[in-house]
């Protein structure tokens, strides 16, 4: 049973930067990819960035694209959103989630940590 714990978060002016991390626990941790999503109030959840856990490769979302950066650890099975210029809009839960094999949805969801950027 794989668990995720997102930290990180916190409150912060328009045109900082936060790093979030996502730590994985288990008997033994795998993944086909890792990805970061956010949900904000009244909106449903959506795609920030994803990172293939083999290879290193990424994907992001348009919203975020040159201010975000996703990067892992698989030594420490961690992953990192590194968040610059952040703007009032990124305002939300960001959640990390496991996508476990190429066909299958993210899941393993963590609790989530709050990111909230003032203006």
């Amino acid at each position: 049973q794989v668990q995720l714990v997102e930290s990180g978060g916190g409150l912060v002016q328009a045109g900082g930067s936060l790093r979030l991390a996502c730590a994985a626990s288990g008997r033994t941790f795998s993944a086909y990819a890792m990805g970061w999503f956010r949900q904000a109030p009244g909106k449903e959840r959506e795609f920030v960035a994803r990172i293939r856990w083999s290879t290193g490769s990424t994907d992001y979302a348009d919203s975020v694209k040159g201010r975000f950066t996703i990067s892992r650890d698989n030594a420490e099975n961690t992953v990192y959103l590194q968040m610059n210029s952040l703007k009032p809009e990124d305002t939300a839960v960001y959640y990390c989630g496991r996508k476990h094999t190429s066909f299958s949805s993210y899941g393993s969801w963590g609790q989530g940590t709050q990111v909230t950027v003032s203006s």
